[in-house]
């Protein structure tokens, strides 16, 4: 396939829709020896800025005196946002070794992001937690007692002998969050997740509808982490609209 390479250079001065564009359509053959390096290169871009983007969401959040919690009755405080641990390059690589090709972009993610939880209670904002905010548990290090890599393996096994030769059952998905209705603590549908395995460079993530990785995050990153409009007044305006606008675009 014929196109202007130099992804990366591209990438950082602006045209980060056409190189997703490119990476997009060689679909497995990003992988191949001549292209894979300077699109994970990309991939790494990427995460970089949506690490950015959530430190500085976290941080004007807490200014806020915004109470990040988990999704339960007892509200139990949560760290906002783990960076990748020690081991998390072993993770990404498990990750493939356990359920094949991963998506360029979630092992980005893995390795230089770690992992988010945004749900919480906003002061001003009595609404925030029905706004679905951004929860991405690629290496578990909100519960280190449960080994998230036993879960994706149980997750995957249950998949295997319900799915085989069951075409209703779709293809497995690698949870990564609980869905909109769970983060606010009601009972709600299939947690959100991506879809494996995926040679691509970007994978597909299911949440309210399937969308490529990049541009979830990128519909959630215009509105700071809080994608669901829900009707909570000035201080939803200007949580999301209002400070999400100067957020990287990825």
């Amino acid at each position: 396939m014929e196109m202007n390479r130099d992804w990366l250079a591209r990438y950082r001065s602006g045209q980060r829709e056409q190189v997703w564009h490119e990476l997009r359509q060689l679909g497995a053959a990003v992988r191949e020896p001549e292209n894979r390096a300077e699109a994970q290169l990309v991939c790494d871009e990427m995460a970089v800025r949506a690490r950015h983007n959530i430190e500085v969401i976290v941080e004007r959040l807490t200014q806020d005196g915004f109470r990040f919690h988990s999704n339960d009755d007892e509200q139990t405080p949560v760290t906002p946002h783990i960076p990748p641990t020690l081991t998390a390059a072993q993770h990404a690589d498990w990750l493939e070794q356990r359920f094949g090709a991963v998506p360029l972009t979630l092992l980005s993610w893995v390795r230089l992001v770690g992992d988010v939880w945004l749900v919480g209670t906003h002061p001003e904002w009595p609404t925030s937690d029905s706004a679905d905010p951004l929860v991405i548990q690629a290496e578990g290090s909100h519960h280190p007692e449960w080994p998230i890599q036993d879960h994706f393996t149980d997750k995957w096994k249950q998949w295997h002998d319900h799915a085989e030769g069951d075409l209703e059952w779709g293809p497995f998905i690698l949870d990564l969050a609980p869905d909109h209705l769970h983060k606010a603590n009601v009972s709600g549908g299939g947690p959100y997740g991506m879809r494996l395995p995926d040679a691509c460079a970007d994978g597909l993530f299911r949440a309210e509808a399937g969308l490529p990785f990049v541009e979830y995050l990128n519909w959630v990153f215009r509105r700071a982490g809080f994608p669901h409009f829900t009707g909570g007044g000035t201080k939803e305006w200007e949580v999301t609209y209002k400070r999400g606008r100067d957020l990287l675009r990825l």
